[in-house]
């Protein structure tokens, strides 16, 4: 599989139907990708902080890593970098700024200022608003075929959290449960002069 179409794979949220042992694969060579990126490449110190803590609250460490364990923020980073295009980064990034523009209008401070109750709210909020405006897009989709609710931030952030922390080792195994069984085994089946010896005694 090619670098690019594992990329898309998995920041379409299309890796989540593949086999494990493929699942598995495409999520190596992503993790592969991270450990080669020392820094983010995309957000700054500021938004990286801010896709951390809105990544954490989605999927919080309980009695099974978060998704800061499993280093979801760096992996929408790569995504960001590697495979949305121009557009579809500048609408990511603008929506990290509306959460911030949201955070300051109701409590005076950015998202990663506020407190833990505060920060729920506006995810509440954010999360109304995606259940609404596809339930909108659901009742015009007969009559347009205008752009996605998907390509909204928030439908962004969540769909590369979740496929973040499903398609980790940790995500996949504790939450998923998947075992990598292999599917078929291909034994080696070259003939060799010692082989044939033996076979013929």
């Amino acid at each position: 599989m090619q670098r690019r179409d594992v990329l898309r794979l998995l920041a379409t949220g299309a890796a989540l139907q593949l086999a494990p042992h493929k699942l598995f694969a495409a999520a190596r060579e992503v993790r592969s990708l991270l450990q080669s990126q020392p820094a983010p490449r995309t957000l700054n110190a500021h938004q990286f902080a801010t896709v951390k803590a809105m990544a954490e609250m989605i999927l919080p460490r309980t009695d099974t890593p978060g998704a800061t364990d499993v280093g979801v923020a760096e992996f929408i980073d790569l995504m960001l970098a590697e495979w949305y295009e121009e557009s579809e980064r500048t609408r990511f990034l603008a929506g990290l700024a509306d959460v911030d523009s949201r955070s300051s209008a109701l409590f005076g401070k950015e998202f990663i200022g506020c407190s833990e109750p505060q920060q729920s709210q506006i995810l509440i909020a954010l999360g109304e608003k995606m259940v609404e405006d596809s339930q909108d897009a659901r009742r015009q989709s007969s009559m347009s075929t205008g752009a996605s609710n998907d390509a909204d931030f928030y439908p962004m952030l969540r769909q590369l959290t979740l496929t973040a922390y499903y398609t980790s080792e940790t995500g996949a195994t504790q939450e998923l449960h998947f075992e990598v069984i292999p599917g078929v085994y291909q034994g080696c089946n070259e003939s060799s002069p010692i082989k044939e010896a033996l076979e013929q005694k």
